[in-house]
């Protein structure tokens, strides 16, 4: 990954990991409230009513002239004391270092939970009953570490699950870039060679040398040239266009395109022959163009030079041949992608077959090509299925 990529990478992370814990740490904390809550209560409730039990007892041993004595409580967790009105200690279980508020019914400290029960009898000299319990405080700690170790765990999945996002993301993105990036190479490459044709004809024109020859040239690189910018243009801006359906025969059209290559196909010595007949359809004719001028434009940059190249319309059926250097079974499985060459050495930029295919998916054409190793290559296209039936009767 270059350095945008990675900066790219790290902000996408750090937005959604710190997000997601935001948002997980918020439903923790809710939870948390709720617990802690709930733990008060259910604490408060248990001495309460530990502390009437302990009151109860109390008063039934003194109305009975009975002496009473304080026993463990079978809570391993709380403890008791018993205090005079003058808050002296009669008896405790208390742990002594703690000094005992007694302006206070409940409250707790950084260690234990504290309940304090009143006595208003005259003949009892205990006058306070104080209950100690760790037990929420202990629950409380536990509940913390858990909610601790949740969101550390779930912040090393969503990190995970972020990175594994991102990477998935940024695949398409990155694949997406390396075409364009080589799409760029490509298309400075393949206008390189027309546009040097170009300016070596006009400097040779100057000076006067075959004049004949040279416009030739001139005329060839010059075509070359518009249609690389015809093939940019319609692929990227394609979409925003609406079809413009008109009533046409292909055998004219196609010859106008075979008139037009035959000045691009003069650099390389090939001839185009064809053989055509009448063949009225109706779609958009732009699109049509495109079609025709890609499967010749196609057959001349992978023909061989001094070759030939053979276009024949017969029973509403194109078929553009060449015998150059073919293409392979597992090369026909992925040439008509956008970006895919069919061979390196021989330029191009890998639109012109995308676009034919794209645009005989959109009118339903029969597009199938026939190729075979240093023998040739065959497109075909059916046109049947958008003939024009008024021209036809």
């Amino acid at each position: 990954m270059n350095k945008d990529e990675k900066k790219a990478l790290v902000n996408f992370l750090a937005i959604y990991i710190v997000s997601t814990i935001l948002l997980l740490g918020v439903i923790l904390y809710i939870y948390y409230k709720n617990e802690t809550k709930m733990l008060e209560e259910s604490c408060s409730m248990q001495l309460h009513s530990t502390s009437m039990q302990i009151k109860n007892d109390i008063i039934n041993k003194y109305m009975k002239n009975q002496k009473f004595n304080p026993a463990k409580l079978e809570d391993i967790n709380m403890k008791y004391a018993l205090f005079d009105k003058n808050k002296k200690v009669i008896f405790s279980y208390l742990d002594e270092k703690f000094t005992i508020d007694f302006s206070k019914s409940s409250y707790e400290n950084e260690f234990y939970n504290y309940f304090i029960t009143t006595l208003n009898e005259d003949n009892i000299p205990i006058k306070y009953i104080v209950l100690e319990t760790c037990q929420e405080v202990q629950s409380k700690n536990k509940l913390q570490i858990f909610i601790l170790v949740i969101l550390f765990l779930s912040a090393i999945f969503i990190g995970f699950i972020g990175y594994l996002l991102s990477k998935i993301l940024l695949k398409p993105v990155r694949q997406r870039i390396e075409s364009m990036d080589k799409f760029i190479k490509d298309s400075a490459h393949e206008l390189n060679t027309p546009i040097s044709v170009l300016m070596t004809s006009v400097s040779m024109l100057k000076n006067g040398k075959n004049p004949q020859k040279m416009m030739k040239y001139i005329l060839s690189s010059s075509k070359q040239i518009s249609q690389i910018y015809n093939d940019i243009h319609f692929s990227a801006f394609n979409e925003l266009n609406e079809d413009v359906f008109e009533k046409f025969n292909l055998k004219d059209l196609i010859s106008e395109s075979v008139e037009f290559f035959n000045d691009i196909s003069i650099t390389k010595n090939i001839v185009i022959n064809s053989e055509l007949e009448d063949c009225f359809i109706k779609m958009d004719r732009t699109k049509t163009q495109k079609i025709v001028n890609n499967l010749l434009s196609n057959a001349i940059k992978y023909s061989k030079k001094d070759s030939i190249i053979e276009v024949v319309l017969k029973e509403n059926i194109l078929k553009v041949t060449d015998f150059g250097i073919g293409i392979s079974i597992d090369e026909q499985k992925e040439i008509f992608k956008r970006y895919k060459r069919g061979n390196n050495i021989e330029g191009g930029f890998g639109i012109g077959l995308d676009i034919v295919k794209r645009v005989c998916n959109e009118y339903n054409l029969d597009l199938t090509l026939k190729s075979q190793i240093d023998k040739g290559t065959t497109f075909c296209i059916n046109f049947s299925t958008i003939l024009n039936k008024d021209f036809i009767c």
